[in-house]
């Protein structure tokens, strides 16, 4: 047990730790005050704390599977007590990345390692969502697994070639669904097209709060959006708070600018709510009516909120530069716009895929995500429209996409990246997206295969533990 664990924290800093490199990204933060090491302990301290949450639930996995009843799995017992094993080690890993999903901190799901280099084994997303595509993923590994550890203890069994076998099949039979699925034609109606202009403001946020980066954000999207009406879009998006101050119409001039030019447009910004702050996406119409308004459900932590700030808030927020917590928006939000409902998202809400599903079952017509993603690198750029990608397979929706450094794009319900912008420049673009009212079975039933299997594991444990009495 003792190597087991050791393994395990090897391979969750490896993996957790890699993935979530672009955390140190944070530094430097002496633009808010913040002295130079005091800034590098911030940084670290986030990218490891995240590192070891996700490795914690690597070493759950392997102190419950070291505990497993003797005879699951035993090299004498045949190849029924094996498959059991990688059963039960499957069902276990995925009921671990729904607990995590359900926390405040969850960006590295298996799956995920999948997008967006492999969009035949993603459409099996569309059956039960992404833990669909980690179940494949461990069942598969943890065949081979098996066989190896068969091969050392009897190396003359021909029964471990029977795993080596039945990985195959997995393996060949869920990428053979996935391509069904992948190659049936989109058949999008001409009446449902949307022309949605992108503006991607490139302002780090070392910048924004400056009065020069007022200016620079008032002049870029204001003049972004103008551009962008004059070429005859159907709206305009812009990233997460666009304008580093709070939404007030009449002192607004990207307000004055939609009643002016009379397109609708979906604004990042921040509201006022009884004495609290909400990050916000607003639905603008072409008179400049807030007809929709979606607040960001996933606040980051230490990031746009003080964790436990009634108890220990005070020692967290030493490690925090923010200096006040927004609030988060209700879960049943529902965004509805001059073309319909939309399903919205705001940055870190791409890694919640429950948030997408909800809103597609609502209605939700075509996926909108604004986000910001500075000061970090490309490697985030590239990760958070990986996980966007993941949502429009899911939910069999167009999505649109507006950052402020990059990548902003546009993304087929194939998770086709029909255009993406170049990371840290000052970009419009103008593309057509398609409103659809499809239900994918996962849209319909949400994840039901984890459930199932943590059931069918949970009956042979029962199994195998009575038989020890």
């Amino acid at each position: 047990l003792r190597r087991s664990l050791l393994y395990a924290l090897v391979w969750g800093m490896g993996y957790h730790g890699l993935t979530l490199s672009w955390i140190l990204g944070l530094h430097p933060l002496t633009w808010m005050g913040v002295p130079w090491l005091a800034s590098i302990a911030i940084a670290v301290f986030c990218w490891l704390f995240i590192t070891l949450w996700g490795t914690a639930a690597n070493a759950a996995w392997i102190g419950v599977m070291a505990g497993l009843p003797p005879r699951l799995g035993e090299a004498g017992q045949g190849i029924f007590p094996r498959l059991e094993r990688v059963l039960v080690g499957t069902a276990l890993w995925c009921g671990l990345e729904l607990i995590l999903n359900l926390t405040p901190l969850s960006w590295t799901s298996l799956s995920f390692t999948q997008s967006p280099g492999n969009l035949v084994i993603l459409h099996l997303g569309r059956i039960s969502g992404p833990l669909l595509v980690t179940a494949i993923i461990v069942a598969f590994n943890g065949l081979l697994a098996e066989a190896w550890l068969w091969q050392q203890s009897r190396p003359t069994h021909r029964w471990r070639w029977s795993l080596v076998a039945i990985a195959a099949g997995l393996l060949i039979t869920t990428h053979a669904i996935g391509w069904q699925l992948y190659r049936q034609p989109l058949a999008d109606e001409p009446t449902q097209r949307l022309t949605v202009g992108i503006v991607q403001g490139n302002i780090p946020t070392r910048e924004k709060l400056s009065a020069s980066g007022i200016q620079r954000a008032i002049r870029g999207y204001v003049g972004g959006y103008e551009s962008l009406a004059s070429q005859g879009v159907d709206a305009v998006l812009t990233p997460e708070g666009a304008f580093p101050f709070l939404w007030e119409p009449s002192q607004n001039q990207f307000y004055q600018a939609v009643v002016a030019q009379g397109v609708p447009a979906w604004l990042g910004s921040f509201v006022k709510e009884n004495g609290n702050i909400t990050q916000s996406l607003l639905a603008l119409s072409g008179n400049g009516e807030v007809v929709g308004r979606y607040n960001k459900i996933k606040l980051v932590p230490l990031g746009e909120y003080i964790p436990f700030q009634e108890t220990i808030g005070g020692l967290i927020g030493r490690l925090s530069p923010i200096k006040s917590s927004m609030i988060p928006g209700r879960t049943d939000q529902r965004f509805d716009t001059p073309f319909g409902r939309a399903i919205a998202s705001i940055c870190y809400e791409s890694v919640f895929p429950e948030l997408f599903r909800a809103q597609a079952a609502a209605g939700g017509q075509f996926m909108l995500t604004a986000s910001n993603l500075d000061p970090y690198s490309e490697v985030l750029m590239a990760q958070h429209e990986a996980h966007d990608l993941m949502r429009a397979i899911e939910t069999d929706r167009w999505a649109a996409r507006a950052t402020n450094t990059g990548y902003s794009g546009v993304i087929d319900p194939h998770g086709q990246v029909i255009w993406r912008s170049q990371p840290r420049q000052y970009q419009l673009h103008a593309e057509a997206i398609f409103r659809r009212q499809t239900q994918t079975l996962y849209v319909r039933w949400g994840d039901w295969t984890t459930p199932a299997l943590l059931a069918i594991a949970g009956l042979i444990l029962l199994n195998r533990w009575r038989q020890q009495l």
